[in-house]
């Protein structure tokens, strides 16, 4: 006998929160039960006889979805539609636009960081830094000390505001924005299960899922990988205009929950629906309001999977560079902002700490670690998407925001360092060395900052 959703195919986004919202979504009652669809019925009334179907569902059926869901005909053209244009880009990364885009405000009338009078680095490696973001085709480069910019440079057209393709820089975006949940009494912890908000989860192995798998990339979904044909649930969670209901639904689950690090975006395109979920405000509108206003950042947009839906929260934010910068500066500040604590005590410390799976990963951001030479976003088992270090980093305790085409800012707690590279890939007869330009600037600062500095370790020998 078909299940289907009690809330209707147009009903509003606003009406597509869950029961315990005081929504109905993720509820599922037998067709044969009521002659009309749930969504004629007063709001109560049908809360009272989801209620009631409830116990006559066998358990399995009730909270196990199907392995594959069908969605509408006109939500399928659209899908098709967007991976025809994704493969016609051949060679080329990621949509030629993305569409629809949704405005985003920040902060209103922000006031502006204050430029250093006098530089705390060199000017010779101010220059050698600028003038390696700018032959490895940088669109900006700010460079930021113990509170004061020291360098802010653009390149090839690009302004101070003008929106810049995020990546997967919006990973640790995503994750300040559980944090900011967290801090304001919404979401209980990193360890409550994901399935408190996705009850589609319940009773079902992705129960185990926590809200901290989630964001270390530890849930056991299936890793990124290449995947060429169209019905292939990774380009499906990226194209499809539910792509958030594809990710709760149909994403499988490879491994135990906590027990394997794999890179996989459906971790963090989880994080908007269920911000939404657990504060009952659109993603975007609470990056907006709780993210990038308290911290003084222009706005942006954000790819929409389909208008009135979904914000991605796992790329596709465009920003000016300045709001990657304050992000940053959030964290260097151990989430505190201008006097008012913003995530909760700990929540940098637990960002920051690498998971035992894989020890240069965080929660949506990347750490030090022990030096390799080639290291990357997969598993560290994988032999794929390795990028040059060509030595050690100069500080043992830098993180980093570390996105698709090299785009990276790197967070130097002991020095006070933030710098922030954003643009596109480097040309092709040359190659990205991610420890170059920070090392640059450590290289440049005053020799008793210098002196505190312990150097990333070297692996030990056996």
């Amino acid at each position: 006998m078909r299940l289907l959703p009690c809330s209707a195919p147009e009903a509003s986004r606003s009406d597509r929160q869950p029961l315990y919202a005081g929504r109905l979504r993720g509820i599922y009652c037998r067709l044969v039960v009521l002659s009309v669809p749930f969504c004629r019925l007063p709001r109560v009334a049908c809360a009272l006889a989801v209620l009631a179907l409830i116990p006559a569902l066998p358990a399995d059926e009730a909270m196990e979805p199907p392995a594959f869901r069908s969605y509408a005909e006109e939500d399928e053209a659209l899908y098709r539609k967007r991976f025809e244009a994704l493969t016609d880009r051949t060679g080329a990364s990621g949509l030629a636009a993305y569409d629809p885009l949704k405005d985003v405000p920040g902060a209103v009338a922000p006031a502006p960081l204050e430029m250093a009078k006098t530089p705390g680095i060199s000017a010779g490696a101010l220059e050698t830094s600028i003038e390696y973001a700018r032959a490895m085709n940088s669109t900006a480069l700010l460079i930021w000390l113990d509170g004061k910019l020291e360098a802010e440079s653009y390149f090839g057209g690009v302004a101070a505001e003008s929106l810049l393709v995020s990546r997967s820089l919006a990973k640790p975006l995503s994750v300040i924005a559980v944090g900011r949940a967290m801090q304001e009494g919404h979401i209980a912890s990193l360890d409550e299960p994901a399935a408190n908000y996705f009850h589609e989860w319940r009773e079902t192995p992705r129960a185990e899922i926590t809200i901290r798998h989630l964001l270390g990339m530890r849930s056991g979904l299936k890793p990124q990988a290449p995947a060429p044909d169209i019905g292939d649930i990774l380009n499906r969670a990226y194209l499809h205009p539910r792509h958030d209901e594809v990710i709760i639904n149909d994403y499988p689950l490879t491994d135990e929950p906590g027990s394997r690090y794999e890179y996989s975006n459906a971790n963090s395109e989880l994080v908007a629906p269920l911000v939404e979920r657990a504060t009952g405000v659109d993603y975007e509108d609470w990056v907006s309001q709780e993210v990038l206003a308290p911290i003084g950042a222009a706005g942006g947009q954000v790819w929409m999977n389909r208008e009135g839906g979904t914000a991605h929260a796992g790329c596709c934010w465009l920003l000016p560079a300045e709001s990657w910068l304050r992000l940053a500066i959030l964290l260097i500040n151990d989430g505190e902002m201008r006097g008012r604590r913003l995530l909760p005590e700990g929540y940098v410390r637990a960002m920051t700490t690498a998971a035992p799976q894989n020890p240069h990963a965080g929660l949506g951001v990347y750490v030090a670690g022990e030096y390799i030479a080639g290291r990357g976003a997969a598993n560290p088992d994988r032999d794929v998407g390795e990028t040059l270090h060509g030595e050690p980093y100069l500080a043992h305790d830098l993180f980093l925001f570390d996105g698709n085409s090299n785009q990276v800012i790197y967070i130097v707690p002991s020095a006070r360092l933030i710098a922030a590279r954003l643009g596109n890939r480097p040309p092709a007869d040359t190659e990205w060395d991610n420890a170059y330009l920070i090392n640059a600037l450590l290289r440049g600062l005053d020799e008793d900052v210098r002196a505190g500095l312990r150097s990333q370790p070297l692996p030990a020998r056996d």
